[in-house]
C-alpha cells in the first residue's frame, strides 16, 4: 500500500467524536487525581491540626510547641511547602472548626488549602462556612472571588428578594428561580454616585457586563441593553435582557432609579409578554421579570405582586457601600499601599 492508499486520521469515520471522547476522559481523569490529591492533603492537614489541638489540651503545650514543630517538619521534609508555624496554627484552627473526621468527604475538603483559610478567616459559623464552600465548588471561583462573595454578604442576600413564583412556577423552576435572585443587588462597582439616572447605570452595567455578570450570578448570559421590540408598530425598549442557561428562560430586567410604585409591574408585564410571543423559543420556560429600583417597601411589593399570573421579582441595588466617589477614587488600593509598604504575606497557605 503506498503512502497516499493510508487512510489519514480525518478520513476515518467516527475519528473525530472518538477524539472528543478521549479528550472529555483524560480531562475529567486528570480533575478526579487532582481532586484525589487535594483530598489527600487537606485530610493530613486536618489529622496535624487535631493532634496539636489534642496535644496542647492533654500534655498542657503552649503556642511555642507550634514554632517548634514547625522547624522540625522543616528540616525533616526540606522540599514541602505549607510546614511555617502560620499554616501550623491555621491547621489547628481547621480542625477545630470541623472537630468531625467526616471532613474528608464534605465540602470543604474538594477546595483548595487557600480557600479553606479565607473560610477559616472571613466567616463565622459552621454552615455558612459550608454554604460558600458548596457555592465555591458549584461555580468554581477563584480564591479572590470567594473573598468578593464573603465581604459582599452573598448567603444573606441570596433568595430575599420579592417574588411570585411560588404562585407563578411549577415547583423545581421556583425554587431554582428564588435562589436565582438577591436582595440587594451591590452596584459599587460601577463608580456611580447615588443620585445617578437609570440611562446612566444600564450603560456603566453594560460597560462593566463581567462584573455585572458575577454579581447577578451563574447561569445568567447577557442578551442586550435597550433591545428593541415592535408591537403593533410602536418601538418598546426593554432595559436590559438576560437568558439563564439553567432556568431555561429570558430574564427581563426593568431599572427604576426611584421607590418602587405598583404600576412598574404593569410595564415589565408587558414586556414580558412581548419577549414571550416574539423571542421565546416553544422549548424555552416562560420568561421571568426583575424590577431593581432603588427603595422599595415590601408589603407593597408583595401585594402588587399578589394578583399578578406572569412571573416576577422586585428588589432594591445599592450603587455605593459607604464611601463617597470621590474618596473612592482616591483612596490607594491594598496593591499600592503593599508595594509602597514592600509587605507581603507569608505564601504557603495556597496549596
Amino acid at each position: 500500500m503506498s503512502m497516499k492508499d493510508t487512510p489519514t486520521p480525518t478520513s476515518l469515520a467516527g475519528y473525530a467524536d472518538w477524539l472528543a471522547s478521549l479528550k472529555r476522559r483524560i480531562h475529567h481523569a486528570r480533575q478526579r487525581a487532582a481532586l484525589a490529591v487535594n483530598q489527600e492533603l487537606i485530610g493530613l492537614y486536618w489529622q496535624i491540626g487535631r493532634d496539636i489541638l489534642q496535644r496542647q489540651a492533654e500534655q498542657g503545650w503552649g503556642k511555642k510547641v507550634i514554632d517548634r514543630l514547625s522547624r522540625d517538619l522543616r528540616t525533616a521534609f526540606p522540599e514541602m511547602k505549607g510546614l511555617s508555624p502560620r499554616n501550623l496554627q491555621y491547621m489547628r484552627t481547621f480542625a477545630e472548626a470541623w472537630p468531625g473526621p467526616e471532613i474528608v468527604q464534605q465540602a470543604v475538603a474538594q477546595l483548595p488549602w487557600g480557600h479553606n483559610v479565607i473560610l477559616l478567616d472571613k466567616v463565622g459559623t459552621p454552615e455558612a462556612r459550608r454554604w460558600y464552600a458548596l457555592k465555591a465548588i458549584e461555580h468554581g471561583w477563584s480564591r479572590n472571588v470567594l473573598v468578593m462573595q464573603i465581604e459582599s454578604g452573598l448567603m444573606e442576600r441570596s433568595g430575599t428578594a420579592v417574588t411570585n413564583f411560588p404562585a407563578t412556577l411549577p415547583a423545581a423552576q421556583s425554587d431554582l428561580a428564588i435562589e436565582s435572585l438577591k436582595d440587594p443587588y451591590r452596584f459599587d462597582f460601577l463608580g456611580l454616585g447615588e443620585e445617578a439616572q437609570e440611562r446612566d447605570i444600564e450603560q456603566a452595567l453594560t460597560q462593566h457586563v463581567t462584573d455585572f455578570l458575577l454579581e447577578l450570578g451563574a447561569g445568567f448570559a447577557f442578551v442586550g441593553r435597550q433591545v428593541l421590540l415592535d408591537v403593533g408598530g410602536e418601538e418598546f425598549f426593554i432595559d436590559l435582557l438576560f437568558y439563564h442557561l439553567k432556568l431555561r428562560c429570558y430574564v427581563v430586567i426593568e431599572l427604576k432609579a426611584g421607590k418602587f410604585k405598583p404600576e412598574h409591574l404593569g410595564q415589565l408585564g408587558f414586556y414580558l409578554t412581548a419577549i414571550d410571543r416574539q423571542v421565546r423559543h416553544p422549548d424555552d420556560n416562560p420568561s421571568i421579570g426583575l424590577l431593581l429600583c432603588k427603595s422599595r417597601n415590601r408589603v407593597v411589593a408583595e401585594y402588587a405582586l399578589g394578583g399578578r399570573s406572569q412571573p416576577m421579582g422586585i428588589a432594591e441595588y445599592q450603587l455605593l457601600e459607604s464611601l463617597p466617589q470621590e474618596l473612592q477614587t482616591s483612596l490607594p488600593s491594598i496593591e499600592q499601599l503593599e508595594r509602597e509598604l514592600g509587605t507581603s504575606g507569608e505564601g504557603d497557605t495556597g496549596a
